[in-house]
């Protein structure tokens, strides 16, 4: 029994790995834009190996799962969808009881690694709102739109309370874009965005003071540059000291000299511009925006409603991440703690997004295929 099994596995891995489904443009771009992550890693890290070597075994793994959601057609991940979502939002009940982390409660820890469950909603989140729409008539009417919304929002606010609003603000974005990609009429579009304005004022006494003191620094950073406008001014810093072309490859400061903060994480973005410039910013927005593309592309050229909901939703939410983790580096949006996508040193989410992407490969693997 035991030999039978074995060899049933062995046959299933060695037909996964020798016919890997995956679209080589899209591939190429992550592949470069993962070695552009580790090359910023390694001086953002000040030579730091085993760092580099931590987040590169990482890599290895998105990519085996990457490799391995690419075999699984579509109409099977449509039919563990519901399974998915609902195990990844029970695990943040489990971390509500069991977390841990610095300052909020984000972290499951499994002894030989720590795990972030909410990364997993940027995945099973989208999948979950394109199941639902998928056997419904687009574009969608109030109800389904109000049950679309409900889905978004139970672990939206679960993970604001841990509290990690930036990842709850990804979440709901991922689930949104499926939700809008259906179809939806502008008007419609209109009343939600100005309802979700009207929330606002409402949000805001729900918010942790430190998250105000977020939102009010960036209005105004020089009034507390000691404080919570530090991490702005310092990144702005780095920045716009890069110029053009850059002071170079392991020539930054700001991060060397410990002014700019969390620079392997939230603000390595920072350390890229300063040594690469203007220049190497440039090319690296080209690199995310072609990755952003081709994932588009997918998305138009998928033949059922499933297929194509979750991979535009995908690819925007990827705008997103880049959006967001630039904007905050800038200056023009708070810091929120988003990571930039594949640059940032961080497991789950490295991760996370590759098998994301495993989906996207799925996806253009069937597209010839009525499903």
């Amino acid at each position: 029994m035991i030999e039978a099994l074995y060899a049933r596995a062995h046959r299933f891995v060695r037909r996964i790995l020798s016919r890997p489904r995956i679209d080589l443009p899209l591939a190429f771009g992550l592949f470069v834009l993962a070695l552009t992550g580790l090359v910023t890693l390694y001086s953002a890290g000040d030579g730091n190996l085993a760092l580099v070597a931590g987040q590169a075994g990482r890599f290895v793994l998105g990519g085996a799962l990457l490799l391995l959601v690419s075999r699984i057609p579509p109409p099977v991940l449509r039919g563990w969808t519901p399974w998915l979502y609902a195990g990844s939002t029970a695990l943040l009940l489990v971390v509500a009881v069991l977390g841990e982390g610095r300052g909020s409660i984000r972290w499951l820890d499994l002894g030989i690694m720590r795990f972030q469950p909410s990364e997993l909603l940027k995945l099973t989140m989208p999948m979950m709102v394109a199941w639902y729409l998928h056997p419904r008539q687009l574009p969608p009417g109030w109800k389904d739109i109000v049950v679309a919304g409900l889905l978004i929002a139970v672990p939206a606010g679960l993970i604001a309370e841990q509290p990690d609003l930036g990842t709850a603000v990804l979440v709901a974005a991922a689930g949104a874009f499926a939700l809008f990609l259906s179809g939806m009429a502008w008007w419609r579009i209109g009343l939600l965005v100005g309802a979700v304005a009207g929330m606002v004022p409402v949000g805001w006494h729900f918010l942790h003071q430190y998250q105000r003191d977020r939102v009010l620094t960036l209005l105004n950073p020089e009034s507390d540059p000691l404080g919570n406008g530090w991490h702005i001014i310092q990144s702005q810093i780095a920045v716009g000291s890069g110029g053009v072309f850059g002071k170079g490859w392991l020539h930054s400061t700001q991060s060397r000299l410990d002014f700019l903060p969390e620079h392997t994480t939230d603000f390595i973005f920072a350390v890229f511009s300063e040594e690469f410039g203007l220049v190497g910013v440039i090319a690296l927005v080209a690199l995310y925006a072609f990755i952003i593309g081709r994932c588009l592309w997918i998305a138009m050229e998928a033949r059922d409603t499933y297929s194509r909901l979750l991979a535009g939703a995908i690819g925007m939410s990827f705008f997103v991440y880049v959006f967001v983790n630039g904007g905050m580096v800038a200056g023009m949006l708070p810091v929120v703690g988003v990571p930039l996508p594949l640059i940032s040193y961080g497991g789950t989410s490295a991760v996370s997004l590759l098998t994301g992407f495993g989906v996207l490969m799925s996806i253009h693997a069937n597209r010839k295929m009525h499903l």
